[in-house]
């Protein structure tokens, strides 16, 4: 736990209302799980952009699929046993309006997750358990390492039934709308550009 909620003081589980309550942090998310913290460090820069690409991607095909949706990053996804903070989140965007600060797991739509070295083993393994226990119908998880990769599940059976996308082809995805993508570009650096002479 970081200094700024070591001053904190705190008896017993944590709860809903614990949490929502704790100033903002701005070097780390905390999210809630069986009445216990759990904190991970603010993204590096290959994981925020792609985030920024994949946000970019989900709006676009959003808009070319006339879904009544928004796209958000980082917020607050209230689950049965606590609190999740998705890298990316698809919410109906009627509930999107009565929103504040936290979205109940019904209204959502989609979550992504994007891997690093500090949240791989909590975003293979906890999150989607914790997801399709909500019944969060959609679960992306991005891997960036060894070279980009998206897994798209679907939730059956309470389970999430995985597909693995591998960079270096155009993969489509149905659901919860068509959209089409190289995993590459999630991960490739923008050309820089020349400056003109003086």
């Amino acid at each position: 736990m970081s200094g700024y909620y070591r001053r904190i003081s705190h008896a017993g589980p944590w709860t809903l209302t614990d949490v929502l309550a704790l100033p903002e942090d701005p070097a780390q998310r905390v999210e809630l799980v069986g009445g216990q913290l759990m904190m991970s460090p603010a993204p590096g820069l290959p994981h925020q952009r792609a985030s920024h690409r994949l946000h970019n991607l989900l709006e676009q095909a959003a808009e070319s699929a006339g879904a009544d949706v928004e796209v958000f990053e980082a917020v607050n996804v209230i689950v049965p046993d606590g609190l999740l903070i998705p890298d990316l989140v698809l919410i109906d965007a009627t509930a999107s309006q009565d929103a504040s600060v936290a979205v109940p797991a019904h209204d959502v739509l989609l979550v992504v997750e994007i891997a690093s070295p500090s949240t791989r083993v909590t975003d293979r393994k906890l999150k989607p358990s914790l997801y399709a226990a909500a019944g969060i119908r959609h679960y992306w998880r991005i891997e960036l390492e060894p070279a980009p990769r998206l897994i798209t599940g679907d939730l059956t059976a309470g389970t999430y039934d995985e597909t693995e996308h591998l960079a270096g082809a155009t993969t489509r995805i149905e659901h919860p709308f068509t959209v089409e993508f190289d995993p590459a570009v999630l991960a490739r650096q923008a050309p820089r550009r020349s400056r003109p002479p003086r």
